[in-house]
C-alpha cells in the first residue's frame, strides 16, 4: 500500500511514525516546549531530533486544537508556520502540515508541504478545492464531533464506530469525486476529538471496521486524556508527560488491529517498539 504526497510515495507496507511538532505555546502535551514566536529554530531542532529518533515523517501544527482552544487567527498561524515549513522541506522526508484554512493549506503546499492534515476532514469552504487543485499531496481525513472549543462539552451520543466510518466513507467519496486519487488519502477516527473514553476504546476495538473502507488508516492516540483516564485512580487522571507507556501500548495495539500510519510524541519509543512488532511478525 502506498501513500502518495506531493514529493514522496511513502511505502505502508509496515508502520510508519509520524513525529509531533507543535509550533504551539498551548497545546496540551508539550505546548511552549519547542516555540518561540518570530523564531523557527526551536521547532527545526526538534523536527531534525525526531528523525534521528526514527520519524518517517514531520507533521507540524500552529494552532492547538485541544479541547477547549480556541481559534488562531489566519495571519499569525502563517507567521509561526511558514518559516519552519521552508526549512522543513529541505530535511528530506514528507512535511505535513496540521490546519484547516485553505488559505495555509495553499501557502504551505505552494513552499513544498507534502500532506495536508485537517482534523475538519475539508469541511471549511475552499479546503477541499485547495488539495483538489493540487496535482499530487497527501491528505488526511479526521473526524470531530463538533469544534474544539465544545467538542468535549457535548461529546457524541450513539454508537461511535457507525457514525465515524460512515462519515469518513462520505468525505473520501466526495474528494474522489473531486478528482482526488484515494492513493492520496488516509483516514483518522479522531481520537478524544468530541467523543468519550468508552467511544474512543471501541474505535480501537473495532478498527477493523475502518480498515474496511480500503484506505490506510492514521492512529492519534499519543498522551490522549483517554489514556490518562484509565490509568488514573480515584478519579484523577494522570497528566500528559506521565503518558507516554501508554501511549505506545495504544499505538502497538492499533499496529496489530492494521493502523499503519500513528502520530506521536514519543518517537523513539514507538519506533523501537515498532520494530519488536515486526520481529515478532517475521518469526511468526
Amino acid at each position: 500500500m502506498i501513500w502518495q504526497t506531493s514529493r514522496f510515495e511513502l511505502d505502508l507496507s509496515w508502520p510508519r511514525v509520524m513525529g509531533i511538532v507543535n509550533l504551539t505555546p498551548d497545546s496540551f502535551s508539550d505546548g511552549g516546549q519547542h516555540f518561540a514566536e518570530g523564531d523557527a529554530r526551536p521547532a527545526l531542532a526538534h523536527a531534525e531530533q525526531l528523525l534521528k529518533q526514527g520519524a518517517d515523517v514531520l507533521d507540524l501544527g500552529a494552532e492547538s486544537t485541544r479541547p477547549g482552544a480556541q481559534p488562531l487567527p489566519l495571519a499569525q498561524e502563517l507567521a509561526r508556520l511558514l518559516p519552519v515549513v521552508r526549512e522543513a522541506t529541505r530535511l528530506g522526508v514528507p512535511i505535513s502540515v496540521d490546519t484547516y484554512k485553505p488559505e495555509v493549506m495553499q501557502a504551505v503546499l505552494d513552499l513544498g508541504a507534502d500532506i495536508i492534515n485537517d482534523v475538519w476532514a475539508l469541511r471549511q469552504p475552499g479546503a477541499a478545492t485547495v488539495v483538489a487543485a493540487h496535482p499530487s499531496c497527501g491528505v488526511c481525513l479526521m473526524h470531530m464531533h463538533g469544534e474544539p472549543r465544545s467538542m468535549q462539552v457535548q461529546p457524541m451520543a450513539g454508537e461511535v464506530v457507525p457514525q465515524v466510518v460512515d462519515f469518513l466513507r462520505r468525505q473520501a467519496t466526495a474528494l474522489q469525486t473531486a478528482g482526488v486519487d484515494r492513493r492520496r488519502m488516509v483516514l483518522d477516527p479522531g481520537i478524544g476529538f468530541g467523543k468519550t473514553v468508552v467511544q474512543n476504546f471501541a474505535l480501537l476495538a473495532q478498527q477493523d471496521q475502518l480498515l474496511a473502507l480500503g484506505y490506510p488508516v492514521l492512529c492519534a492516540w499519543s498522551r490522549k486524556s483517554s489514556l490518562g483516564a484509565v490509568l488514573g485512580a480515584q478519579g484523577e487522571p494522570v497528566a500528559p508527560p506521565d503518558r507516554s507507556a501508554a501511549s505506545v501500548a495504544a499505538a502497538l495495539l492499533a499496529v496489530e488491529r492494521g493502523a499503519r500510519l500513528l502520530r506521536v510524541h514519543d518517537v523513539q519509543a514507538t519506533v523501537e517498539a515498532i520494530k519488536v512488532w515486526r520481529a515478532c511478525a517475521a518469526a511468526s
